[in-house]
């Protein structure tokens, strides 16, 4: 398989994962290498102003689980119950004494982990609803690092399956949940993406 190919079912692999099998750790040095990941990716100005908290301490986790919102298509549903929460969040923050912002920097490193964390067998959700004061201060981040995203990650215990989209632009593109839990993602096709 050459690299494009490598590439591409990495990211078919890399969907938004809400339920996790918990007890399933995920240790300090696999975040880290997940985090490394991020040295690699272009940074506008290559000013580099992000950073990430590692969450797998368990009174951490349960202490900003609560401050997370989940799936918003899902109106009936609060998040996974104990035992299908995530093994370990990562926490992306500015640096505000490197910038004020990030340009794309954000998006361009949660890919590369969610990609890298797809490679490794663990899922991931990134979550950009979320308490950031209550989470700065659980977390004791200080007045340098403000909370951008939560990346939700752990073992997957959710099935994810892409769908094709009708060509109609006024199309459904909402994810959604069937009685068997697996989780449908629609995806536009290829002719409506190129002008």
């Amino acid at each position: 398989m050459n690299d494009f190919e490598v590439l591409k079912n990495l990211l078919v692999k890399d969907r938004s994962i809400r339920r996790f099998y918990e007890n399933e750790a995920i240790d300090e040095a696999t975040l880290e290498k997940l985090v490394e990941l991020t040295r690699y990716c272009g940074s506008g100005r290559n000013l580099q102003p992000l950073k990430y908290r590692i969450v797998v301490d368990e009174d951490e986790k349960r202490g900003i689980y609560p401050y997370l919102a989940w799936a918003g298509y899902y109106k009936d549903w609060d998040g996974p119950e104990e035992g299908e929460r995530p093994a370990a969040y990562l926490v992306q923050c500015m640096d505000s004494r490197l910038a004020k912002d990030c340009l794309c920097d954000d998006g361009l490193q949660l890919q590369a982990i969610t990609l890298g964390a797809a490679a490794m067998g663990v899922g991931g959700c990134i979550i950009k609803s979320f308490n950031a004061d209550k989470i700065s201060e659980i977390l004791k981040l200080g007045k340098d690092f403000s909370p951008r995203y939560v990346l939700a990650l752990g073992r997957p215990k959710e099935v994810v399956e892409i769908e094709e989209m009708s060509g109609d632009i006024d199309a459904d593109y909402k994810y959604y949940r069937t009685p068997d839990s697996v989780h449908h993602v629609p995806k536009r096709p290829l002719s409506e993406l190129v002008i």
